[in-house]
């Protein structure tokens, strides 16, 4: 849900969900090859292709209407403010930014 709403690189996504390289990136190739996209360059920005199957479209708009007022998205898509903010403060896009994120992020826990 999250990059339905901002194109993020595999650190982003890795600092806002606090979950590690090896127990994300998988699940995220095998994810790719359907409904996202990526951009080259020296960092991956995934997103939501916009030319997405009608049958993917359909299943993101039911995750979409269901998952809307969930506590973990809210808590999700704040958690995906504070860390364009950490990045903006920093100026870096890389995993030593993103591990230090996520170690602020469990002590305000």
């Amino acid at each position: 849900m999250l990059l339905a709403h901002k194109e993020l690189c595999v650190c982003q996504l890795m600092g806002i969900l606090g979950v590690s390289s090896p127990d994300f990136k998988k699940p995220l190739l095998l994810s790719s090859a359907g409904s996202l996209m990526s951009g080259g360059g020296k960092l991956v920005f995934y997103s939501v292709k916009k030319t997405t199957a009608p049958m993917a479209r359909k299943i993101l708009e039911l995750l979409r209407t269901e998952l809307k007022d969930t506590a973990r998205l809210r808590e999700d898509l704040r958690s995906l403010t504070d860390c364009h903010e950490f990045q903006i403060k920093t100026g870096r896009c890389d995993m030593k930014t993103f591990l230090s994120f996520m170690e602020k992020q469990r002590t305000k826990k």
